[in-house]
């Protein structure tokens, strides 16, 4: 229609559920953005954030499916799937402590927490080193086959600031664990789906719909394994939401999700 602005190009993202197993039950990693970030403020979400396009810089140590099964997964070159799963990782390890990789590939680095971590995790975020230099200065193999593509959430078009997210989910590696370390967050929990959904329905855990049906469909898993291979068999097309006016009121329709806003 004339006059209407082109919506913003989305950028790409990657986000990752960490799970841990319970007695009762699994249970997600959650952060609480702190309310005055200017996209998702004072919401519940996920580890996660937009791709560097130095992610992927070049090719480093790789263990598990190549960038090319996995841009067949994600409809992508392979470039763009390599530097997907690379921020997957990357963001991972900036905003809980947590890292995929391993001396090998059969093998999971047992404990981040040393000051030597805490620097290199700092200078990744600062931007200061790329995490292709991190994984070759520590003789690092990326473990992409830990990790379980999930879904793609779009963010609407008339957003200003927009995502093109790819989710994953992973099991916490053992002898790892999360640190709260993530400086766009205020609070860090661990919670079973089931219990963050019924926190958010409370009004006391806000969250958006990727988390609210990433988390519903945790739920019905009984843990990270079946999560993982779960994963295998789901469609990874994008989802975005569309908007219409009922008189002044925008209205949200996210098509093919069920009360996306968790709710019901």
């Amino acid at each position: 229609m004339a006059g209407e602005a082109e919506p913003n190009p989305p950028r790409r993202a990657a986000t990752v559920v960490l799970l841990r197993e319970r007695p009762n039950g699994p249970q997600a990693y959650l952060l609480r953005r702190h309310t005055t970030m200017k996209f998702a403020a004072g919401m519940y979400a996920f580890p996660g954030g937009g791709v560097d396009p130095r992610d992927a810089d070049h090719s480093v140590a790789w263990a598990g499916p190549e960038p090319a099964a996995w841009a067949k997964r994600f409809g992508t070159s392979a470039s763009d799937a390599r530097a997907i799963v690379c921020a997957a990782v990357r963001e991972t390890f900036e905003e809980s402590g947590v890292l995929l990789a391993g001396p090998d590939a059969d093998t999971v680095v047992s404990d981040t927490t040393g000051d030597d971590w805490e620097a290199d995790r700092a200078a990744l975020v600062a931007r200061e080193q790329t995490l292709t230099e991190f994984l070759e200065r520590r003789d690092l193999v990326l473990r992409s086959d830990l990790l379980g593509a999930w879904a793609r959430w779009i963010t609407p078009e008339f957003e200003d600031r927009r995502y093109d997210t790819w989710f994953f989910v992973a099991a916490l590696p053992r002898g790892q664990r999360t640190r709260d370390v993530s400086g766009e967050a205020d609070r860090v929990t661990w919670a079973r789906p089931v219990d963050a959904l019924a926190q958010h329905k409370a009004q006391e855990m806000a969250m958006l719909p990727p988390t609210i049906d990433t988390l519903r469909h945790l739920a019905e898993l009984p843990d990270a394994a079946a999560a993982l291979a779960a994963s295998t068999s789901r469609e990874i097309t994008p989802i975005m939401a569309t908007g219409r006016f009922d008189g002044d009121r925008l209205v949200l329709e996210w098509p093919g999700i069920p009360d996306p806003f968790g709710l019901g």
